[in-house]
């Protein structure tokens, strides 16, 4: 066997190893689908990424020990057509999440959302009030808010000072309590009653309630929470799935060129023939 399918089998195995990061990824977003992000489409096209490059890398194995051509082809035009999609899908992540981040508020640490601050196709799919049914759902079943905790020290309740501290996430912040602005003062973490400071003119203000059960589930500072989660989500799986991308681009192309160099070898050698006897001068006679 010529160093060539060494090189191509060799390498085939390593982008077996590659899809298991993408892999993981896809089963990461898939666990966040139906704890915290409750959105359950999007872990599917890395999930089925990954797994076409686990059923693919053993056919370009394959093929190269044996020296088949066949299944060479096959692996470097499914190979081509993944790369295509695992573009799409780092391109469609971006774009997705363009948009949109948490406001920075006076003296606290946590930030506020607002739904207006986003856009695009999955602001839109989130803001419609029947799929926003199921994701509400999801997050008062996910326990989010209740998982919050009060913070006692010395058998001290945490005060307001203290909660103004906390890094909240995006949903705890859009979900689990009303937007600054609303001008509500601090009793608990998910207690909060109506008082001084700023009032404001959104009409999603009186839409918060102190009961466990509805808190701020129906606002708009809560898709634009889960809106928020999704993007840091999916930007730290695409974060992964660009290195692999490169990786796998790099792996292609040699591969193209070690496929192609065994071709042209295998062009210069005419079966039944040896390499002594090819290198005898043929063309002379005597």
């Amino acid at each position: 066997m010529r160093a060539s399918n060494h090189l191509i089998g060799l390498l085939n195995f390593l982008t077996f190893l590659l899809s298991i990061p993408i892999l993981g990824g896809g089963i990461w977003l898939s666990t966040r689908a139906t704890t915290t992000d409750c959105i359950i489409f999007l872990q599917w096209p890395l999930i089925v990424i990954g797994i076409s490059i686990l059923v693919v890398s053993p056919s370009g194995f394959a093929g190269a020990c044996y020296r088949n051509t066949f299944l060479m082809y096959v692996y470097l035009w499914a190979m081509f057509l993944i790369i295509c999609a695992l573009v799409g899908f780092v391109i469609f992540a971006y774009v997705a999440t363009d948009k949109g981040s948490g406001r920075v508020v006076l003296n606290r640490v946590y930030r506020d959302y607002y739904l207006e601050d986003y856009g695009g196709w999955l602001e839109e799919r989130v803001r419609d009030e029947s799929y926003w049914g199921r994701i509400s759902v999801c997050v008062r079943e996910s326990r989010v808010c209740g998982k919050m905790g009060r913070v006692v020290v010395r058998g001290v309740a945490e005060s307001a000072d203290l909660f103004y501290l906390r890094k909240l996430t995006p949903i705890e912040s859009g979900c689990c309590k009303p937007p600054t602005e609303w001008g509500y003062m601090y009793a608990n973490e998910t207690f909060w009653n109506p008082g001084g400071g700023l009032v404001g003119n959104n009409i999603d203000c009186g839409r918060w309630s102190n009961d466990q059960e509805q808190l701020c589930y129906g606002c708009d500072s809560c898709k634009a929470g889960v809106l928020a989660g999704i993007k840091k989500s999916w930007r730290k799986v695409s974060a992964i799935n660009i290195v692999v991308l490169i990786i796998l681009v790099i792996v292609y192309v040699v591969v193209c060129a070690a496929f192609r160099n065994n071709k042209r070898m295998d062009n210069d050698e005419p079966y039944g023939n040896t390499r002594m006897e090819k290198a005898q001068p043929s063309r002379i006679h005597f």
